[in-house]
């Protein structure tokens, strides 16, 4: 298993588990509007869709600069992360600088940690030393990822135009 930039060789895998997330109704908000149709037409405009705000490209107001990375183990696409380079006021409250899902049918595997734990890496890299990861406060299986890779809780916290209580939690990223 690896974390890799998102790729075409994936799109047969990719498309499958938006079909799953959607068909369970699990996942990221924008898993759950994706057009199926659309990327399959023209997967190579999804990807540079994804790739919008990737550094060297101009930022909407408001964005900052992220990347995705995909988990895949050889042509099976498990679940993604999406790593923002900095925060802005709204990622500090919400969304934090690691974003991460996995596709339903493959949760409960550890999956989620190694998403973590090799976006952990990447923001490493960026020169984050301490990240911001939130999760809905009752989302326990996040929680549980976030502290296995070494989270500290700042606490519970409700957030406008968010249904839930979230629990925000800074992970380093460098190993202990």
């Amino acid at each position: 298993m690896e974390l890799v930039p998102p790729d075409e060789r994936f799109k047969t895998s990719f498309l499958d588990a938006v079909r799953e997330a959607q068909a369970t109704g699990s996942g990221l908000g924008d898993t759950l509007s994706f057009d199926v149709t659309d990327m399959e037409r023209d997967f190579p405009a999804f990807l540079a869709h994804l790739r919008r705000f990737e550094p060297g490209h101009t930022l909407p107001e408001g964005f900052v600069h992220s990347e995705y990375l995909w988990l895949v183990d050889g042509s099976t696409y498990l679940g993604r992360a999406s790593i923002r380079h900095t925060l802005n006021a709204r990622l500090r409250e919400f969304g934090g600088h690691i974003g991460y899902e996995v596709r339903p049918g493959a949760r409960r595997q550890g999956h989620a940690t190694r998403i973590l734990a090799g976006s952990l890496r990447r923001a490493r890299q960026l020169g984050i030393e301490s990240a911001l990861v939130t999760c809905d406060a009752d989302n326990t299986g996040s929680r549980r990822t976030i502290e296995k890779n070494g989270g500290v809780l700042e606490g519970q916290f409700m957030v406008p135009d968010h249904p839930k209580p979230i629990l925000r939690f800074w992970v380093p990223t460098a190993p202990a």
